[in-house]
């Protein structure tokens, strides 16, 4: 199989049963987006096309199709904050992707707990293991759509974390045991667990830089 994106829906030359863009560019982390209007409503929405992009500054992406409440609210006050979606949240997050009225709260429609951030007005999941609060940088409206099904990637500089002292160990986050959600094609999941992470060592380049080598066994605890 090999076919031409810009044939794929108007032809389905791939010959599948749904386009299956999504299912190889997998897992993608969840971007559980909570915003606040301007008149003071919360919305909390989830968003399979997120992803960090920079660490200094930290900063991190998500992608809207269509002009949900999510970038109206973000558009009007510039604030938004990401909470990791867990597998003890796996229910919660999928509701909240629910299309209800702008003024319903998706935290009242889930059972979620609003928990105040630190240096941004939108709330975070209290019962999340970890939040990001972020301001906007920029947002740019991708090519080939428009209007209400324009595609629009929001950047956030991260102002403020907060992470749950209990997946802390030994000075570090153990990302494994906050069982974090993924997302996949279709309506596939996944989720990180400590049975399925590992560590590897970073390649050790010779002093000519000519030849590398990497330290056999688990992670030494070393950056470089």
């Amino acid at each position: 199989m090999h076919y031409a994106t810009a044939e794929r829906r108007e032809h389905l030359k791939h010959g599948l049963t749904h386009d299956p863009f999504k299912a190889l560019i997998a897992p993608r982390p969840i971007g559980w987006i909570s915003t606040t209007s301007a008149d003071g409503l919360v919305n909390l929405a989830p968003y399979s096309f997120f992803n960090a992009v920079s660490d200094i500054p930290p900063m991190v992406m998500f992608s809207s199709t269509g002009r949900k409440d999510s970038l109206r609210n973000i558009e009007a006050t510039g604030e938004f904050t990401c909470s990791i979606a867990s597998l003890a949240l796996v229910d919660a997050m999928n509701l909240s992707s629910a299309t209800v009225a702008h003024d319903v709260n998706e935290y009242g429609l889930t059972g979620l707990t609003m928990a105040p951030s630190l240096l941004v007005t939108p709330p975070r999941v209290a019962e999340s293991p970890a939040a990001l609060e972020c301001r906007v940088w920029q947002t740019v409206t991708l090519p080939g759509n428009e209007g209400d099904r324009a595609q629009v990637v929001v950047f956030g500089h991260v102002v403020a974390i907060y992470i749950d002292e209990a997946v802390v160990k030994d000075g570090l986050v153990d990302t494994a045991a906050m069982r974090p959600l993924a997302r996949m094609g279709y309506m596939d999941y996944a989720v990180v667990t400590p049975e399925t992470a590992f560590t590897l060592n970073r390649p050790q380049v010779d002093e000519g830089r000519r030849t590398a080598s990497v330290k056999p066994g688990p992670w030494d605890g070393v950056y470089r």
